[in-house]
C-alpha cells in the first residue's frame, strides 16, 4: 500500500511537469535597434505597407496622402494626395492600405466607393469598385485596427453593424440596442459572394438620449473602461485568427474553410478586488477630467458628430456642422427631418456626458488585452499588445504568437512608440508621435 501511494504521488507529480512548463511565459526583452527614421514629419499614420527592397507605402491620414519612401525612409514620391484636380486624389476621408496580390497594394477610398490598385513601383495601375457599398467604411476603418486583409481571392473585414434609430413620442431619439458581438466576414472579389468567418466580442456602450422642454437633446454614454473583448487578424499564411479575450486562446479558420482551436495561452492573470475596481474607476474618471480640461472643445466635437449622425447639423452651443461620424446611422423621424413631431427647427445637441459602469460590473480578472491590440507580421506571427499586470517601465509589451497558438516571445518596444506595420525578415515599423506630427522608425525584432 505504501509503494502504491508513493508511485501514485510520483506519477501525479510527473504528469504536472509538462503542464507547469506550458504555463511558463517567455521573459520580456527589448525590441532590436532602430536602423532608419523618416526625414519628413508626417501626420497621423493609419497604416503602412512594406515593399521589396525596404521600401514603404505610408498612409498619412491627417494630410490625406500616400507616400512612397525608400529603404532609408526618405520620401521618393507622392502616390496619392488630397488635390481633387489630379488623377491620384486621396479623397475627403481617411483611407486604408491593404496588401494585395504579390507586391501590389489596394488603397480603399470609402468616399468614392473605390479601391486604387498600386503596383510595386508605387504607381496607380487601375481602379476597382468596393465589393459592397455598405461595407466601404469598414474596409477603410483604420481606427478599428486594420480595416481589411486580402487573402486567397477574398477581402476579410469586420462587418458593418445594422441598426435603426427612431424618434420617440417626446421628440427625443430612442437609441437601439447594439450587440456586443460583430461578424468577421469575407467577400469573394470575383463572385462578390459574402460569407461569415466568425464573431468577435466588442466593447459595448449604452447610450441614452433625453429631450428637455426647450427642445435640447442631452446624451449620456455609459462605458466599461476594462471590457473583456476579442480581436482578430489574418496571418501572412492566410489563416483568420480570432483571439479570444475570455481565456486567451485562438480560433483559426484556414483558407480552405477548416476550423481549429489552439490551447489556452499562458498569461499572468491578475485578480481584481472590490477595492481595486473602485480605484480603477476613480483613476479613469480623473484621467478623463484632465483630458477634458486640456481639450475643452472635445465635447462640442462629439456633439457635432452626433448632430451629423442624426441629420440635424446641431451642436453644443449652437455650432453647426462637424466632422463626419465614423458610423452611419439611419434616423427615422415623425414630422420634420431630425426635428420634433410636426416639423420645426432641428434640435440642439448638447455635449455628451460620459459615465462609467459600476465597479461591480468590471471583470474579476484583468483582461489580457484591449480591443484592436493584435497585428499580424509578415513572418507568420501574431503580435498582441498586452495589458500589464505589474509595473513595467518603458513602452508597450507584445506577446508574439506563432502559428500553433503559442506565445514564443515577449517584446517591449521603446517608450512613446506604437507598431504600425511589419516587413519581411523580422522588420518592425514604429510610429513616434509628438503632438500632431509623427516620425516612422524601422527596427529589427532582434
Amino acid at each position: 500500500m505504501i509503494r502504491y501511494r508513493v508511485s501514485l504521488f510520483t506519477l501525479t507529480a510527473l504528469a504536472l511537469v509538462p503542464a507547469l512548463g506550458a504555463q511558463t511565459r517567455p521573459p520580456i526583452r527589448p525590441l532590436g535597434a532602430v536602423h532608419a527614421t523618416t526625414t519628413d514629419s508626417l501626420g497621423m499614420v493609419n497604416n503602412v505597407r512594406a515593399l521589396p527592397g525596404g521600401r514603404l507605402l505610408i498612409n498619412d491620414a491627417t494630410s490625406r496622402r500616400v507616400l512612397l519612401v525608400d529603404s532609408t525612409l526618405k520620401t521618393v514620391s507622392i502616390v496619392a494626395d488630397s488635390t481633387s484636380s489630379t488623377a491620384n486624389a486621396y479623397g475627403p476621408r481617411s483611407g486604408s492600405l491593404i496588401a494585395f496580390r504579390g507586391d501590389s497594394t489596394l488603397f480603399v477610398d470609402a468616399a468614392s466607393l473605390s479601391m486604387l490598385v498600386i503596383d510595386p513601383a508605387g504607381k496607380i495601375g487601375r481602379v476597382m469598385s468596393v465589393p459592397r457599398s455598405q461595407d466601404a467604411m469598414m474596409l477603410a476603418a483604420g481606427g478599428l485596427g486594420t480595416g481589411a486583409y486580402y487573402s486567397n481571392g477574398y477581402l476579410v473585414y469586420r462587418g458593418m453593424p445594422g441598426f435603426r434609430m427612431q424618434m420617440g413620442p417626446t421628440g427625443a431619439p430612442t437609441m437601439p440596442s447594439i450587440a456586443d458581438t460583430m461578424a468577421i466576414v469575407r467577400v469573394n472579389l470575383q463572385s462578390r459572394a459574402v460569407d461569415t468567418v466568425g464573431f468577435i466580442k466588442i466593447p459595448k456602450t449604452n447610450t441614452n438620449m433625453t429631450r428637455s422642454d426647450d427642445g435640447k437633446i442631452s446624451i449620456s454614454i455609459e462605458v466599461n473602461p476594462l471590457p473583456v473583448v476579442d480581436d482578430w487578424v489574418v496571418t501572412s499564411d492566410g489563416d483568420v485568427a480570432l483571439i479570444r479575450g475570455k481565456d486567451y486562446h485562438i480560433d483559426w479558420m484556414s483558407p480552405d474553410g477548416t476550423h481549429r482551436a489552439s490551447p489556452k495561452m499562458a498569461f499572468d492573470w491578475k485578480r481584481l478586488s472590490d477595492e481595486q475596481k473602485v480605484a480603477l474607476i476613480d483613476s479613469v474618471k480623473a484621467i478623463r477630467d484632465r483630458a477634458a480640461a486640456a481639450n475643452p472643445g472635445q465635447g462640442n466635437a462629439m456633439a457635432a458628430a452626433f448632430g451629423a449622425a442624426l441629420g440635424t447639423g446641431g451642436a453644443a452651443g449652437g455650432a453647426a456642422g462637424g466632422a463626419a461620424p465614423t458610423m452611419v446611422m439611419r434616423f427615422d423621424t415623425r414630422g420634420g427631418a431630425g426635428g420634433p413631431p410636426g416639423g420645426g427647427a432641428a434640435p440642439q445637441i448638447m455635449a455628451p456626458q460620459i459615465n462609467y459602469v459600476s465597479p461591480s460590473d468590471l471583470p474579476d480578472y484583468q483582461p489580457a488585452f484591449f480591443a484592436t491590440s493584435a497585428k499580424a507580421d509578415d513572418d507568420g506571427n501574431i503580435w498582441v499588445r498586452t495589458i500589464p499586470t505589474k509595473p513595467t517601465p518603458g513602452g508597450a509589451v507584445y506577446d508574439v504568437i506563432n502559428a500553433k497558438g503559442e506565445v514564443v516571445d515577449r517584446v517591449q518596444i521603446p517608450e512613446n512608440r506604437s507598431i504600425v506595420g511589419f516587413g519581411r525578415g523580422g522588420v518592425v515599423i514604429l510610429a513616434a508621435q509628438d503632438g500632431m506630427t509623427t516620425k516612422l522608425e524601422r527596427a529589427r525584432v532582434k
